[in-house]
């Protein structure tokens, strides 16, 4: 392996921030490689994406806006990295650890006869041996794994893992074509998104997140969405809030949840087990609002503020509707 070519995922031209994080980890990786870094971006609003992208360390951005990638499973999409694979030569290829970047992964590995590592959070680069670092067990154990030698590797990369820089030159864009003569079958009638017109949690600057100290699902919508919409961020949960019913899994925050890196992470009414702290314990500043100042997820934060969110958590989204007035 001596490139690495990025997977860009992306709907309509839009693309979340884990791209951007490999597109910079990518040059990383390349200069440690000996090779350039590549970005693949197809389908429709790839053109207008690929010059987003030049603002970022790519050499090559290949570029085809092919309706069939929309238009059809994830097939077109195989093909698409297959090509700029083998037209570029020996490479690792990044893909974001999301559930379609998992099956993507998956089925490239088979196509290249690859090896492939998962969910990885950072790397170590010898001598062009390629070894990729990934949390297990819910962050209490820490893998190092190589891939097999060969001309390709494939790793899925954790979001908000890498950090971002945008000090591209300007990457050359080129057209590229997936293999003459194929069929797809398997459509995509409607693609709906669960909460779409609300800012993602991994894209969020600001997480408020509840746990199963709030009691119940109503102080979601009338003690954090305030305090969020004042902060200009986004409300997650902990697992226990999720299993209890009080808010839908896609806000769940955590091992088998989502990952976030904001800026500023508050937990009000969470304990902090180990399996909560793997999805949030990137974020830059984090504060805790708990009755208990015991509680683990005292330990990990910058700032614990100990007594009743309920009477804490208002008090703050008045100072902070008041301060930005």
């Amino acid at each position: 392996m001596q490139n690495v070519l990025v997977y860009v995922q992306h709907k309509g031209g839009h693309t979340p921030k884990v791209t951007f994080e490999m597109a910079t980890q990518a040059r990383v990786l390349a200069d440690k490689l000996g090779g350039k870094a590549h970005a693949l971006v197809v389908g429709n609003g790839a053109t207008q994406l690929a010059e987003s992208l030049k603002a970022y360390p790519l050499d090559v951005i290949h570029v085809n806006d092919d309706a069939d990638v929309d238009t059809f499973l994830l097939d077109p999409v195989v093909d698409f990295i297959d090509a700029a694979a083998r037209a570029i030569g020996p490479s690792l290829i990044l893909i974001p650890n999301t559930l379609t970047g998992k099956d993507i992964a998956g089925r490239i590995m088979a196509r290249l006869n690859a090896g492939i590592c998962a969910d990885a959070v950072d790397f170590k680069i010898e001598g062009g041996r390629v070894e990729a670092i990934m949390p297990k067990m819910g962050g209490a154990a820490i893998t190092t794994c190589a891939l097999k030698p060969g001309d390709y590797g494939v790793v899925t990369i954790r979001p908000n893992a890498f950090a971002v820089q945008a000090s591209g030159a300007g990457a050359t864009v080129q057209a590229i074509e997936k293999p003459s003569g194929k069929t797809y079958t398997v459509t995509v009638e409607k693609d709906i998104e669960e909460g779409s017109g609300e800012l993602a949690l991994e894209e969020a600057p600001v997480v408020i997140a509840g746990g199963r100290g709030l009691g119940g699902p109503e102080p979601f919508d009338t003690l954090l969405k305030p305090l969020a919409q004042a902060l200009g961020g986004a409300v997650g949960a902990s697992r226990a809030a999720a299993d209890a019913g009080w808010v839908p899994y896609s806000l769940q925050i955590g091992q088998t949840g989502k990952t976030v890196s904001p800026n500023l992470y508050i937990a009000v009414g969470i304990s902090g087990a180990i399996q909560h702290k793997v999805g949030m314990r990137s974020s830059g500043t984090i504060v805790a609002i708990n009755k208990d100042g015991q509680s683990p997820i005292a330990e990990f934060s910058d700032l614990t503020v100990v007594g009743d969110a309920f009477a804490i958590v208002p008090e703050l989204t008045k100072l902070v509707a008041a301060s930005k007035s």
